[in-house]
């Protein structure tokens, strides 16, 4: 799944829309809630997306579009491919249509639609870079009602792991942590059953991807970060988070340094939720 262009500019995406064979726009506006593990939603965007959006996105729910109902698989599982496939086409995506897909700016919740997306076949998939913030144009109110896609999900081999799977590559490989270094330390956990990583993981926080303005970092100083980490062009290399989403996001900045890797979407909500699973805690993979 690595791809060079897995992300652009606003100044790229701009020149691109006045060309006059625009990409397709989705809007995933989304933030996490900690509350989320008490029931209560997460932030979906609708309300923003409403306000003000890029003319011609269509909003899309991470919730409920990009994910499946919170259970055993974690707290955002894979969605029915099926469903997801109706989405995409209702949004006017199709195979041989170049997509572009933003956010509010942490990129999280767009590396979720760009990552699926992608395993599931689309060729041509791009974030924007530094998210709606980004974005100098004018923006619309207008809710677009573009002509239906023909996109199919088709399910890669390759680009994902199960637990036993992501366990596995902790051992041969490399398996990356992409939450913040106290959730990977196990000092506190504000969301799962349990605090810590899974034993053999290395701490990469998601967010040293990326400079203060929400940018990714230059491809060769992420490839400097990910080499040393382990992780390399030739390497097996794993990405897991809390849930599959800010994971996502580090998956698609290894794809910006040329190392391909796969995603642990059921994460350490998944994980943690199994009494059976080892749990590693303090600061070194063990």
């Amino acid at each position: 799944m690595v791809a060079m262009n897995a992300i652009i500019s606003a100044s790229e995406l701009a020149s691109d829309l006045a060309a006059g064979s625009p990409p397709v726009l989705l809007d995933v506006r989304w933030q996490l809630s900690l509350a989320k593990a008490a029931g209560e939603p997460s932030f979906d965007g609708r309300a923003e997306y409403a306000a003000g959006h890029l003319p011609g996105a269509v909003y899309i729910d991470l919730d409920r579009e990009l994910a499946g109902a919170p259970g055993t698989g974690g707290r955002h599982p894979l969605p029915d491919l099926t469903e997801f496939g109706a989405v995409m086409r209702k949004a006017g995506v199709s195979s041989r249509t170049p997509v572009v897909v933003y956010d509010g700016g942490q990129g999280w919740a767009a590396a979720r639609a760009w990552w699926l997306l992608r395993w599931t076949g689309h060729p041509n998939v791009r974030v924007l870079d530094g998210g709606l913030p980004a974005w100098r144009g004018e923006l619309s109110v207008a809710t677009p009602e573009p002509a239906a896609g023909d996109f199919r999900p088709e399910p890669g081999a390759r680009g994902l792991l199960d637990a036993d799977g992501a366990a596995a590559l902790a051992r041969s490989g490399v398996l990356l942590d992409a939450r913040a270094g106290e959730r990977y330390r196990g000092d506190v956990e504000p969301v799962d059953r349990v605090g810590g990583h899974i034993p053999g993981a290395v701490s990469a926080p998601t967010t040293d991807n990326v400079a203060t303005d929400g940018r990714f970092l230059p491809a060769e100083e992420l490839a400097e970060r990910f080499k040393a980490l382990g992780a390399t062009d030739g390497s097996q290399v794993g990405v897991y988070c809390g849930s599959g989403v800010s994971g996502a996001h580090q998956v698609l900045a290894l794809a910006v340094a040329g190392v391909p890797a796969a995603l642990y979407v059921g994460s350490w909500s998944e994980w943690s939720s199994d009494p059976s699973r080892p749990v590693a805690v303090g600061p070194d993979p063990q």
